[in-house]
C-alpha cells in the first residue's frame, strides 16, 4: 500500500512531486519571473534573519562548507569545534576534511548539549565554533539563550567565528523567547535549510555579513553551486515560508501534545519529555532491526508511515526514532500516535 499518512514532515503525500507541482503552480503568478524567487529569497532570510546578506545554496552541506572555507581562510587557522553529534561530522562524510582539509573537535559529551567548559577544553586555537539549533541527535534539544550568548562570545574573544548549523532554525525559534534576528544575531554566519520545516525541494541559505558571503559565493562556484536553475527550488522554499514558518508554534504544541500522550501511555517515553521544539525522539522497548520490520508492516496494513527509520541503541533491545512534526503530523492525533506506537510489537 501507497503511504496515504505520514506523521513524519519529511515523508508522506505533501511531499509527492505531483502534490508540491500542484501547490507550486498555485502559488506562482505571472509575475514572479524564472530569476525573482531567489533573489527574494535572499532578501527573505536575511531579513528574518538580521543579516547584511544571503546567499542560496543547493545543498546545506555545500552551505557549511563554504561557511566553514571562508572562516579557515579568514583566521588561517584550520579546525573547529561542535558537539561530538554535529551533521557535519556525523552525516556528511567528513566533507570538511576530504575537501578542505579542516579538522574537528568533538567537545562534550555525545548525549549532552555542548557547554562553554567543553569549548574551553579545546586546546587548539579555532577558525569557528559550531553550534546546532536544535541538537538534533540527542533529541531536538536546545541550549538556554544565556548559554548561546556565552558560548558565541567565548569563540570571538578567541579569534575564532561563531557558525550556527539552523538546519531547523525555524524550529528552534520555537523554544526562545527571542526573535530569529535576536537568535542569529549571535553568530557571525548562519545556514538554514530549505526542505526541513519549510517542506521544500531542496537547498539551504547561507546568510552573514556582505563580505563574508560575497566570498562563500566564490567557494559556492568552485563547488559547482552556483546553478542557473535554481528557481524553481527557491519558489518552493518561498512557498513553504508563506505556509509553513507562521504554524511553528503550532507544530510545536502539537509535538508537546502527542509526546505527553506517550508518556503517558507507558509503553515508550521520550526525549526531551517536554519538546523545546517540533522534533523529539520516542524511545521503543524494541531492537531497531524489529522496529524497522513492524513500520513496515504498519504501512503495508494502513499505510500509516509512523517514521523513516529507527535509531540503533547501546541495549540492542532498545530503539528510538525521531518525530518532527509539521502540517502532515497535524493530521494525526496524540491518543492515536500513542495506541499506533504501542502496537507495534503486534507487528513483528
Amino acid at each position: 500500500m501507497d503511504v496515504l499518512r505520514s506523521l513524519s514532515s519529511y515523508a508522506g503525500p505533501r511531499r509527492s512531486p505531483h502534490e508540491v507541482l500542484r501547490r507550486l503552480t498555485e502559488w506562482m503568478t505571472p509575475e514572479v519571473g524564472p530569476e525573482d524567487p531567489v533573489r527574494l529569497l535572499e532578501e527573505r532570510v536575511a531579513g528574518l534573519l538580521g543579516k547584511q546578506r544571503a546567499l542560496f545554496f543547493p545543498s546545506g552541506t555545500m552551505a557549511q562548507q563554504s561557511a566553514l572555507r571562508v572562516h579557515a581562510e579568514r583566521t588561517g587557522r584550520h579546525a573547529f569545534a561542535g558537539h561530538p553529534q554535529t551533521h557535519l561530522h556525523v552525516w556528511e562524510n567528513q566533507g570538511y576534511s576530504a575537501v578542505h582539509g579542516l579538522r574537528f573537535h568533538p567537545a562534550g559529551d555525545r548525549h549532552a548539549l555542548l557547554t562553554l567548559d567543553d569549548l574551553k577544553s579545546v586546546g587548539e586555537p579555532l577558525a569557528a565554533v559550531v553550534i546546532e539549533l536544535p541538537q538534533r541527535d540527542i533529541g531536538g534539544r536546545l541550549p538556554a539563550f544565556e548559554d548561546l550568548q556565552a558560548q558565541t562570545r567565548w569563540a570571538r574573544e578567541q579569534g575564532a567565528a561563531a557558525h550556527c548549523d539552523g538546519a531547523r532554525l525555524w524550529e528552534a525559534q520555537t523554544g526562545y523567547d527571542a526573535s530569529l534576528a535576536e537568535i542569529a544575531g549571535l553568530f557571525d554566519t548562519v545556514y538554514v535549510s530549505l526542505y526541513k520545516g519549510l517542506e521544500g525541494a531542496r537547498g539551504a541559505v547561507l546568510a552573514g555579513d556582505a563580505e563574508t558571503i560575497e566570498h562563500a559565493a566564490v567557494w559556492r562556484r568552485r563547488l559547482g553551486g552556483a546553478i542557473v536553475d535554481a528557481w524553481p527550488l527557491a519558489a518552493i522554499a518561498l512557498m513553504g515560508m508563506d505556509e509553513n514558518l507562521p504554524r511553528m508554534r503550532e507544530f510545536r504544541a502539537h509535538a508537546r501534545a502527542l509526546a505527553k500522550a506517550i508518556n503517558d501511555d507507558g509503553f515508550a517515553h521520550t526525549t526531551p519529555e517536554v519538546p523545546a521544539t517540533p522534533l523529539f525522539h520516542v524511545h521503543l522497548p524494541m531492537s531497531k532491526q524489529d522496529a524497522e520490520q513492524a513500520a513496515r508492516k504498519l504501512v503495508e496494513d494502513t499505510g500509516i508511515k509512523l517514521f523513516l527509520y529507527a535509531r540503533s541503541n547501546p541495549d540492542p533491545r532498545r530503539c528510538a526514532f525521531e518525530v518532527s512534526v509539521g502540517i502532515s503530523g497535524l493530521d494525526f492525533a496524540p491518543r492515536e500516535v500513542a495506541e499506533l506506537i504501542r502496537g507495534l510489537p503486534s507487528r513483528v
